[in-house]
């Protein structure tokens, strides 16, 4: 799996890439196990750079389970009706050109909506959102609150933080792997102050205590681009929206450019044309 593949996914995205691995983080998120014979398949969303991807990962389980999971450091209060428009986009790629105005019945997979937060602010083991939470009232039009809306999304919420939900993190190795990776991440930066020496610290943590040990030799120096690009990333990101979105595109794109983030990704953050970003670092 070559870094050119690889380069606009997360590090979670990545690890979190095949079957087998989705099958163990399901059934250790649910509580339950699947027959081996059940078959599992990925149908993320891959249409767009990872500043803006459509979703995290999306995958079926024997046809009749669709499961969208998000992986979040901090938790947005919008996922529920994220999730929303992810699924209608998921659902049109699984129904592909059947015809839904057809007089018969179309059976779609049962959805189920996860995000994973590892984020360092304090936050609960699981909570719930819902997409209910966010509709506006019809009170002041007159109109009676109806005790059950037309339309629901519930998103469980689930903290995956080392010292949290460690029943998750028994069932789930690559998960319980992952997570003490990015624990250790943050240890060392903590000590040294350096974020991109505390990535390679805890690289080599990882790997001399047998923690993502076999991923971690494959894909090290991928490992490293992502983690450095997500960084990168959320710091272009802060700046965008602590200096005014419409009004500082430019301000905002000189400060990522002195971060070293690469024009394409500026331009997926901005929107500014590449030949314009060029010009605000001469």
């Amino acid at each position: 799996m070559g870094a050119n593949n690889r380069y606009k996914d997360s590090l979670f995205s990545f690890l979190f890439s095949d079957p087998a691995t989705l099958r163990e983080l399901y059934c250790a998120l649910e509580g339950v196990t699947l027959p081996e014979d059940v078959p599992v398949t990925i149908n993320t969303l891959r249409e767009v750079l990872f500043i803006e991807r459509i979703n995290d990962i999306s995958f079926e389980i024997g046809g009749k389970l669709i499961i969208l999971i998000e992986h979040q450091s901090t938790i947005n209060p919008n996922m529920a009706l994220r999730l929303l428009m992810y699924t209608a986009r998921v659902y049109e790629k699984i129904l592909g050109d059947k015809n839904i105005y057809t007089t018969r019945n179309i059976p779609v997979p049962r959805p189920g909506f996860f995000v994973l937060y590892n984020g360092a602010a304090p936050y609960p083991d699981e909570n719930i959102l819902k997409l209910s939470d966010a509709f506006e009232s019809a009170a002041s039009l007159g109109l009676p609150e109806e005790g059950n809306p037309a339309l629901e999304l519930v998103v469980k919420v689930v903290n995956i933080n080392e010292g949290r939900n460690e029943g998750i993190a028994k069932k789930c190795k690559t998960l319980a792997g992952y997570r003490a990776f990015i624990g250790k991440v943050r240890e060392y930066e903590k000590g040294s102050g350096d974020k991109e020496e505390a990535m390679k610290e805890a690289v080599r943590y990882c790997r001399n205590h047998d923690i993502l040990k076999e991923f971690l030799e494959q894909n090290g120096t991928e490992v490293m681009n992502m983690l450095i690009t997500e960084w990168k990333m959320e710091d272009a990101l802060a700046v965008r929206y602590e200096e005014g979105w419409e009004e500082g595109r430019e301000d905002i794109a000189r400060n990522a450019l002195a971060k070293g983030v690469s024009l394409e990704l500026i331009h997926d953050i901005t929107g500014l044309e590449i030949e314009t970003i060029k010009n605000l670092s001469a």
